[in-house]
């Protein structure tokens, strides 16, 4: 913008003035115009040599040039899988008890299911394997249906109380809450704090383990040590899934738990589950 003075006679003016300064309409500069064309022409060669636009109810125009990044991921993966063809083959057969002993497939399976436990399991189980309420710790050594490299495997391949799957684990803590009164559940839930370590009332406790005997010993054991036969926690050991204050522990007499963790066969495959049940039974809890 500039005052319309003589020093420029010819430029007309846009008619646009602001207290007495007038705009100039100059022309764009060349060198702008010829950028601005080239970026139009670019746009339009994107759109037909690239994936772009949905033109139909039948996906978006695939461009000229075909190309696709999930075909580029695709081709890498294929690339590294069958690099890997031959060590996954041998993992996938080897007797689970030699992979700790091969260091090659030790060191295969280890990074390997390292990887597989980021990707599909720490959402649940934590970064660092430690769990989370409801979602049981993999680095102690507190196991409900075993700690063996067997029992991980069998786990992750078919899961717990996972319908889909006909072998996978099952077990169920049942409600209390319409066979036992309220005074009962009371009373157990104070047992159960007196034998785990916590403050509990000792007149209930003592009341409590009898309604603990006569309903609870069945799975959880006489001693409440838990049976792995039955996925029964062991409650002495003050390790809680869901937590030991008196009102979880009641809300799980009363109502019961039935987690489900998903059965792993059939998405990923036999290598990939021994890779990731080795890792697990590395971490410092595995028997």
């Amino acid at each position: 913008m500039s005052k319309k003075d003589d020093k420029h006679p010819e430029v007309p003016t846009t008619g646009h003035s602001w207290d007495g300064i007038e705009e100039l309409d100059n022309p764009l500069p060349r060198w702008w115009l010829w950028t601005f064309y080239a970026c139009i022409a670019f746009a339009i060669y994107l759109f037909i040599w690239y994936p772009s636009w949905p033109i139909s109810t039948k996906g978006a125009w695939a461009g000229l040039g075909h190309y696709s990044s999930r075909a580029d991921v695709a081709k890498e993966i294929k690339k590294y899988n069958d690099a890997n063809a031959a060590v996954d083959k041998r993992l996938a057969s080897a007797d689970l008890n030699a992979i700790e002993k091969d260091p090659e497939l030790n060191s295969y399976a280890m990074n390997g299911g390292a990887a597989v436990f980021r990707t599909w399991c720490a959402q649940c189980h934590g970064a660092g394997a430690n769990g989370a309420k409801g979602f049981p710790s993999l680095i102690d050594d507190d196991w409900l249906w075993g700690g063996t490299i067997q029992d991980i495997h069998q786990t992750v391949s078919h899961g717990i109380r996972y319908a889909a799957d006909p072998d996978t684990r099952d077990s169920e803590m049942p409600a209390w809450g319409d066979q036992l009164s309220k005074a009962e559940i009371a009373n157990v839930v104070q047992y159960v704090l007196s034998i785990s370590g916590g403050q509990a009332d000792k007149a209930a406790a003592k009341a409590g383990a009898t309604v603990f005997a006569d309903n609870c010993a069945a799975c959880h054991g006489e001693d409440a040590k838990g049976g792995r036969d039955f996925g029964a926690p062991n409650l002495t050991d003050a390790i809680w899934l869901y937590g030991g204050d008196v009102k979880t522990i009641t809300k799980t007499v009363t109502y019961g738990r039935k987690g489900v963790m998903p059965a792993w066969s059939g998405r990923l495959s036999e290598s990939q589950i021994r890779q990731v049940a080795t890792y697990i039974h590395q971490q410092g809890g595995g028997e």
